[in-house]
C-alpha cells in the first residue's frame, strides 16, 4: 500500500523512458526514411506470408530485445501511475498489446520502404520480446523489488525527479556512439550544416544558409581537457538538482563518473575492439576527469536550484567548445564502420541518442528554472 501510495506522489521515471524507446524504435524501424513508394500490393500482405526457411540468430536476438525493455516500461508504466494505476494482469496485457501494435505499424510501414522487409516473424518476436519485459516487470513488482525502488527513490530523490532520472538513466547509453571527444555529446552543428547545404544545393535558398569563412579547427589539449571535463561533470550536476543531501550527492557523483568511464570504454570495445578499449584514456582525458571529479566535490553544497544553473551553464559551455572543432579523420572512419557495419540499427539509436541527449537536457534545465517555486527537500 505504501509503495502505491509512492508512486502517487511521484511521477513514475518509466514513462519518460518507455517514450524515448519508442521514438528510437520508430527510427530504428524505419531507417533510412528513403525511397518511399507504393509497391501495389496490399501493406499486410507479410502478415500471411509463409515463414522464412532460415533464421538468423542475430536477428532473433535482435528482434525479442528491442521489445522487450518496452514492454518492461509500459507494464511500470501503467501499474504506478499514481491514481490510474492498473492491476498486474492488466498492465501486463496492455503493455503487450501496446508493443504488438507499435510492432504492427513498424511492420506495415515497411512494405513502403525498399530497402527494408516487413516479416511475420519479426512482428511475432517483437511482441513475444514485450511480453517478456512485461512478465518481468510484473515478477519484479510482486517481489517487491519495484516497491523497493520506490523507497529508495523517495529517500534519495525530489519528488519532481522523473526528467532527470530518465536523462540520467540515457546518459550512459549515449555514451556509446563514438564520441569524437570523450564524454563529448551534441557535435552535430559540422553534419548538420553539411546537410543542409546539400539539401539546398541548387536552390535559391542556400545563399541563406550562413556558412563558415574559415576551416573548422582541432582542438588543443587544454580545450579537450576542458570538454571532458564539462562533459562529465554535467550528468553529475543534473543529479545534484535532485538529490536530497550532500553525502548521496557526493556517492552519486563517483557512480556517474564511474558509469562514463565504463560506457566509454564499452564505446571503445564496439568501435575499434577489445584491444583499444583504454586507448582514449590519453593525459588531457585522464586530467579532464581528475578536474570533473574534483569541481563536483566542491559544488556539493550548492542548492537544488542553483545546481541546475550551473549544469545549464556548463551544458552551453560544452556544446559551445565540442562545436567548433571538425570530427578527425579516424573518427570519421569508425562513423563509417558504424554505418555500413553489422550495427547499422543499433548505429541510427545510438547516434540520435549521442546526438540529442545533451539539447533535451538543455530544455529539461530550462524548463526546470523557469519554475517560479520549487518544492523543500524533505
Amino acid at each position: 500500500m505504501s509503495s502505491r501510495k509512492n508512486s502517487a506522489l511521484q511521477k513514475s521515471v518509466a514513462l519518460p523512458l518507455a517514450s524515448a524507446l519508442v521514438c528510437l524504435i520508430v527510427y530504428a524501424s524505419l531507417y533510412p526514411f528513403a525511397d518511399w513508394r507504393d509497391q501495389g500490393i496490399s501493406p499486410l500482405t507479410y502478415l500471411t506470408a509463409p515463414r522464412p526457411q532460415y533464421l538468423v540468430g542475430f536477428d532473433v536476438a535482435v528482434n525479442v530485445a528491442g521489445y522487450a525493455p518496452l514492454g518492461f516500461l509500459l507494464t511500470l508504466a501503467f501499474i504506478r501511475n499514481g491514481r490510474t494505476a492498473w492491476a498486474l494482469t492488466s498492465a501486463l496485457s496492455a503493455a503487450v498489446l501496446v508493443a504488438a501494435a507499435l510492432s504492427l505499424c513498424m511492420e506495415t510501414l515497411q512494405s513502403y520502404l525498399p530497402s527494408r522487409i516487413p516479416s511475420n516473424v519479426d512482428l511475432a518476436l517483437n511482441t513475444f520480446g514485450a511480453l517478456l519485459g512485461a512478465i518481468t516487470a510484473s515478477a519484479l513488482e510482486k517481489l517487491g523489488v519495484v516497491g523497493g525502488w520506490s523507497r529508495f527513490r523517495a529517500r534519495w530523490f525530489a519528488p519532481d525527479a522523473r526528467g532527470a532520472l530518465a536523462l540520467l538513466l540515457l546518459w550512459p547509453v549515449a555514451l556509446l556512439f563514438p564520441a569524437p571527444v570523450p564524454m563529448g555529446l551534441g557535435q552535430m552543428f559540422e553534419r548538420l550544416e553539411t546537410a543542409l547545404a546539400d539539401a539546398l544545393a541548387d536552390t535559391p535558398f542556400i545563399d541563406w544558409l550562413p556558412l563558415r569563412d574559415i576551416e573548422l579547427q582541432p582542438l588543443v589539449p587544454g580545450i579537450e581537457l576542458v570538454c571532458v571535463a564539462l562533459g562529465a561533470l554535467i550528468p553529475c550536476l543534473l543529479g545534484y538538482g535532485v538529490i536530497r543531501t550532500t553525502r548521496q550527492r557526493a556517492l552519486f557523483s563517483l557512480v556517474m563518473l564511474a558509469v562514463g568511464v565504463g560506457a566509454s570504454a564499452l564505446s571503445a570495445v564496439l568501435s575499434y575492439g577489445p584491444e583499444h578499449a583504454w586507448a582514449w584514456l590519453d593525459a588531457p582525458v585522464r586530467a579532464g576527469l581528475g578536474l570533473a571529479a574534483v569541481v563536483a566535490l566542491l559544488l556539493l553544497p550548492l542548492p537544488r536550484r542553483a545546481a541546475a544553473a550551473f549544469a545549464l551553464l556548463a551544458l552551453a559551455a560544452h556544446l559551445s567548445l565540442l562545436n567548433q572543432a571538425p570530427a578527425s579523420a579516424y573518427f570519421a572512419q569508425t562513423l563509417q564502420t558504424w554505418e555500413q557495419g553489422r550495427f547499422v540499427r543499433f548505429h541510427g539509436v545510438m547516434q540520435w541518442l549521442g546526438w540529442l541527449w545533451p539539447y533535451a537536457a538543455l530544455l529539461y534545465l530550462l524548463a526546470r528554472l523557469s519554475e517560479s517555486t520549487e518544492a523543500p527537500d524533505q
